[in-house]
C-alpha cells in the first residue's frame, strides 16, 4: 500500500476520533472552566463540524483512483 494513503488514513481516522470527542462533549454538556471562566458549548460545535469535515475529505482522498 502507497504511504500516503496509509497516511490520509491515519489522519482521517485521528480527525474522527477528535470529531467524535466533541460531540461527546456537545451531549453529555460537561461544565468546563478556563482560567474561572466556563466554556461555551459553541466551539465544539464549529470544532465537530471542521473536524468531521476533515476526516471525510481524507478518507474519500483514499478511496479516489490514481491518476
Amino acid at each position: 500500500m502507497n504511504p500516503q494513503i496509509i497516511g490520509l488514513r491515519v489522519s482521517g481516522t485521528v480527525f474522527g476520533l477528535m470529531s467524535l470527542a466533541q460531540l461527546i462533549r456537545l451531549l453529555i454538556r460537561p461544565d468546563i472552566l478556563v482560567a474561572g471562566y466556563t466554556m461555551p458549548l459553541w466551539p465544539s460545535v464549529l470544532a465537530f463540524v471542521i473536524l468531521g469535515g476533515l476526516s471525510l475529505w481524507m478518507w474519500k482522498l483514499t478511496l479516489m483512483p490514481p491518476k
